[in-house]
C-alpha cells in the first residue's frame, strides 16, 4: 500500500515537473516570437497618398499611439512623380478591381463626386458638433447626395506670389505692396509690368494641359465676375469666358509677360523658372509658402516670398480656386472600424497643427487659425485665413474631370496660339456636349 501510495506521488511529482516544462517552453516561445505574434495582432491599414514630411510624422505619431493595435502603412503616390490625373487612375485602377489592398485613400477634393461610390458612407460616425469645428469650405466638399463619404485632410488656395527684395526696388515699393495685398486689377498690374520692362518675365502660371491651368483660368474668369456653372449650366464659350482666356493668351503673346515655357508648366515647374529667372510674379498654391520645391541655388530666395491675391478685372472681386486633398475609406476594405480611428486621429488639433508647421498645408479646424502661438510663428498665417474666405470651388460635378480634361486640352491650344480663343472654347463646347470619349 505505501508502494502503491508513493508511486502515485512519484506520478504526480512528474507530471508537475513535465507541466513546469512546458510552461516553460511556450514562454521562451512567445519571448523568441514576440516581434512576430504582436505583428499579427497589429492591424494593417494601406493609405495612398501623396507622403509628404508631415504626412509620415502624423503616421508615426499615430502608429505609436496604437503599437500593437494598429499600423498605418503608406503608399507613396508623390506629385514629383504622378501628375493629378496620373494618381487619380491608378487610385480608381484600385478600387474598380473590388480588391482591399487599399483601406484608406486620399482625392482631390474635386475627385468625391467620381469616387463616391467606391467609398464608405461616414454620417453615422461623426457628430454634427465634431464636425462644425471643421471650416465649411473644406467640409461642403465631403458631401455626395447629402452623404459625408470623406473627411478633410487639408485645404489649399491659389495665390499669387511676388519677390519682396525684387518689389522694393521699384518706385513707391511701400504703396504698391499695401495695393498688391488689397487685390490689384490686371489692368494696373499690366501697367505695372510695362514700367518695369525687362529682359526677364513678369509673370509666369500654370499653362499645361491639366487641372492646374483649368484652376489658373478659373480664377481670371472668377476675376471677371464668371462661374464655369451658372444655374446647372456650363458658361464654357460665354463673353466672360472668352475675356478670360483672351488675357492669358494676351500675357504670352502680346504683353510679353510670360515665355511661352508656361505652355507646358505644372506647379513644380513654375516655382523653379520662376525663381531660377528672378520672375517677379507668379501664381502658386499657398502651402508652397513653405513647402516649395527649389534647388539648393535658390533656396535662399524663398524667404522673400510674400503670397497675395490673384490680379481681378476692374469692377469684380479677386477670386482663388481652393485646393486640396479629403480622405476616404474604401467599401472593400475589411478593416474600416480601424481605418475610421485614423480619419478621427487626422481631425486633431495635434495632426492639423502638423500638416501645417511640417508641410505648410492649411488646417481645416476654424480654431487652429486663432491660435497664438502658430500666428507669432507665422505672422501671414491670418492672412491665409481671409484668402480662403474669397475662394471659389470648382464645379461638384461627376463628370468634371472630363470636362476638366478636355477644357484644359483646348485652353492650351489657344495659348499655343494653335486654336484662337473662340474656336478653342467652341470646340471644347462641342467635345462635351457630344458625350464622346475624350483622347488627347
Amino acid at each position: 500500500m505505501v508502494t502503491k501510495n508513493r508511486y502515485e506521488r512519484y506520478n504526480i511529482l512528474f507530471a508537475v515537473f513535465i507541466f513546469a516544462i512546458i510552461l516553460i517552453l511556450v514562454y521562451n516561445l512567445i519571448l523568441l516570437n514576440k516581434d512576430r505574434f504582436s505583428s499579427e495582432s497589429t492591424t494593417k491599414l494601406y493609405f495612398a497618398d501623396n507622403m509628404s514630411a508631415a504626412h509620415l510624422k502624423i503616421i508615426q505619431e499615430f502608429n505609436k499611439l496604437y503599437s500593437g493595435k494598429i499600423e498605418i502603412v503608406p503608399i507613396d503616390l508623390p506629385f514629383t512623380k504622378f501628375t493629378t490625373n496620373e494618381r487619380k487612375e491608378l487610385i480608381a485602377r484600385s478600387l474598380r478591381s473590388k480588391d482591399s489592398h487599399i483601406d484608406i485613400f486620399a482625392v482631390d477634393l474635386i475627385w468625391v463626386p467620381r469616387f463616391a461610390k467606391w467609398a464608405e458612407p461616414l454620417s453615422l460616425y461623426f457628430s454634427q458638433k465634431g464636425l462644425s469645428k471643421i471650416l465649411s469650405y473644406a467640409l461642403s466638399t465631403c458631401y455626395y447626395e447629402n452623404k459625408l463619404v470623406g473627411i478633410p485632410l487639408y485645404l489649399d488656395i491659389g495665390v499669387m506670389y511676388y519677390r519682396r527684395d525684387i518689389i522694393c526696388k521699384y518706385p513707391n515699393s511701400l504703396e504698391l505692396e499695401k495695393k498688391l495685398k488689397n487685390s490689384i486689377s490686371w489692368k494696373e498690374f499690366i501697367q505695372l509690368g510695362f514700367k518695369q520692362k525687362t529682359n526677364r518675365p513678369f509673370y509666369v502660371f500654370q499653362g499645361d494641359s491639366y487641372e492646374g491651368l483649368i484652376c489658373n483660368y478659373l480664377e481670371v474668369f472668377g476675376g471677371n465676375g464668371g462661374r464655369l456653372l451658372t444655374n446647372n449650366n456650363l458658361q464654357i464659350n460665354s463673353i466672360k469666358a472668352q475675356e478670360s482666356c483672351q488675357l492669358m493668351v494676351d500675357l504670352i503673346w502680346k504683353y510679353d509677360f510670360s515665355p511661352k515655357l508656361v505652355t507646358s508648366f505644372n506647379e513644380n515647374e513654375t516655382y523653379y523658372y520662376a525663381l531660377g529667372n528672378d520672375v517677379p510674379f507668379f501664381r502658386g498654391w499657398a502651402s508652397a509658402l513653405k513647402n516649395i520645391y527649389v534647388s539648393s541655388v535658390d533656396s535662399n530666395k524663398v524667404q522673400y516670398l510674400e503670397a497675395t491675391t490673384l490680379p481681378h478685372f476692374k469692377g469684380h472681386q479677386p477670386s482663388s480656386v481652393f485646393g486640396g486633398w479629403n480622405l476616404m475609406i474604401s467599401k472593400n476594405s475589411t478593416k474600416k472600424k480601424e481605418a475610421l480611428e485614423f480619419l478621427k486621429y487626422i481631425l486633431s488639433e495635434e495632426a492639423q497643427k502638423t500638416l501645417f508647421e511640417t508641410s505648410g498645408l492649411l488646417p481645416i479646424l476654424t480654431k487652429i487659425y486663432y491660435d497664438e502661438i502658430l500666428i507669432e510663428n507665422y505672422p501671414y498665417f491670418p492672412y491665409l485665413l481671409s484668402l480662403i474666405e474669397q475662394g471659389i470651388h470648382r464645379p461638384p460635378l461627376v463628370d468634371y474631370t472630363k470636362i476638366s480634361d478636355i477644357l484644359s486640352y483646348h485652353i492650351n491650344k489657344a495659348l499655343k496660339k494653335e486654336l484662337s480663343v473662340e474656336d478653342a472654347l467652341q470646340q471644347a463646347v462641342e467635345m462635351i456636349e457630344s458625350k464622346k470619349v475624350f483622347v488627347r
